[in-house]
């Protein structure tokens, strides 16, 4: 009798209990975040730079990997079928025409970028560490000590040196392809066939005419049939011309290359208009930027999940020169996946010299400090307006303390 009356009185008092704890907690949580949000340095609008893959890590799929084996399952029951597969353009070897224009648009950025960071480098120097590879904008160079590799100073500091523009625009390359549909590049041809920059290929498949770097144009598409492609045309047609004007004896002969002076003539500049470089060099960068992201949602390209090997074409090449992680398994050969632009553009992330501060970056206060593309910092440097999408990294919305006010932070 006395347990069952005892019972709604446990009952009774296990509720009461259960809501004290909850209010406890919900209140130490609201006073945890409230206190991160107070001393934190990260702004709601911070953005977070993509994280460096460890060397086992692959790069994250860009398609769903099961979209992908449920291609892959759909291809297999086509093969076993035998039946005709309809193909689109590109697919079926012709061009998309309204992607032409792209193709010439981008070149010309590309063009037009190079111009304007071969005259802005001119006032704003660039600096690389001999020891790691990292790269700053502007003089002085920094204090930051994030030098942690072998054969760096005890302290971590960088050893600068004079850089280039290849240190803040990489070039990527990829075979050049006479026939995008056609087999891929076997491990016996890495010599034989060029190498171009993976942008300019990409160019060229889309429907860029280049005279040094010959390519095919079909008039009639191309058929597959039980996963094989069959081509009703001849290898090598009769009216192929594309290779005319092309100076068989004089390879070995250096091109004249464009002096700054016909750069800026070209632009329409005066020379010492430095923020107006700036502007159009923004504006190039967006301008390709937008251009390959369009082409690439058509023409396919591929690139490693390990390494930095890109591939433009429908399939990648069968060279074994990949060095990465377990490359051992693959007998050299690449882990090919579908690529992005940061594949085909890869950008180099630097530290953004704050306008209202000091341009001498010092290691005590590089918390409070924001990160751009190398280009994009060169060119604010330089007085052109910076995009919103970048509003994020910069962190201008952080007031940079001094050493003795950081002293004061909690």
């Amino acid at each position: 009798m006395f347990f069952r009356q005892s019972r709604p009185l446990l009952r009774l008092y296990q509720v009461f209990a259960g809501k004290i704890y909850a209010e406890n907690f919900t209140a130490a949580t609201y006073v945890k975040s409230y206190a991160c949000a107070l001393y934190s340095t990260a702004g709601p609008d911070f953005t977070e730079l993509p994280r460096k893959l460890k060397r086992s890590e692959r790069k994250p799929w860009v398609t769903d990997i099961n979209e992908i084996k449920r291609k892959a399952r759909s291809q297999k029951e086509e093969r076993i079928a035998v039946k005709e597969a309809k193909l689109k353009p590109p697919e079926n070897g012709l061009l998309v025409k309204e992607l032409i224009p792209v193709a010439h648009e981008v070149s010309a950025a590309r063009t037009l970028l190079h111009s304007c960071v071969s005259r802005v480098s001119q006032d704003i120097p660039i600096f690389v560490c001999s020891v790691c590879g990292d790269v700053h904008v502007g003089d002085p160079p920094h204090k930051i000590r994030t030098c942690d590799v072998s054969g760096s100073q005890k302290n971590k500091e960088h050893t600068w040196e004079i850089g280039g523009i290849d240190h803040v625009i990489p070039v990527v390359e990829s075979f050049h392809l006479y026939d995008r549909v056609g087999r891929a590049v076997s491990h016996n041809e890495r010599l034989q066939v060029d190498r171009i920059p993976a942008i300019v290929e990409l160019c060229i498949q889309a429907g860029l005419d280049i005279p040094e770097y010959p390519t095919r144009r079909r008039d009639f598409p191309v058929y597959r049939v039980a996963g094989k492609i069959i081509d009703f045309e001849k290898k090598f047609p009769k009216y192929d011309l594309s290779g005319n004007d092309i100076n068989p004896s004089g390879f070995w002969q250096k091109k004249k290359k464009k002096g700054l002076n016909d750069d800026h003539k070209s632009l329409n500049l005066p020379y010492d208009d430095l923020k107006g470089f700036a502007d159009q060099g923004m504006e190039a960068l967006e301008k390709l930027r937008c251009g390959v992201i369009r082409l690439m949602k058509k023409y396919a390209v591929k690139t490693c999940g390990y390494c930095s090997e890109v591939q433009v074409g429908p399939k990648g090449h069968r060279v074994r020169d990949c060095q990465a992680f377990k490359h051992q398994m693959r007998d050299g050969q690449h882990a090919w996946q579908e690529a992005t632009f940061d594949d085909l553009f890869p950008p180099v992330y630097v530290w953004h010299v704050p306008k209202t501060h000091n341009a001498l970056l010092i290691d005590g206060l590089k918390r409070y400090y924001g990160k751009l593309p190398a280009l994009v910092e060169m060119f604010a440097q330089a007085g052109a307006e910076v995009g919103e999408n970048y509003r994020g990294m910069m962190r201008e919305d952080v007031v940079v303390p001094s050493l003795e006010e950081d002293k004061l932070v909690v």
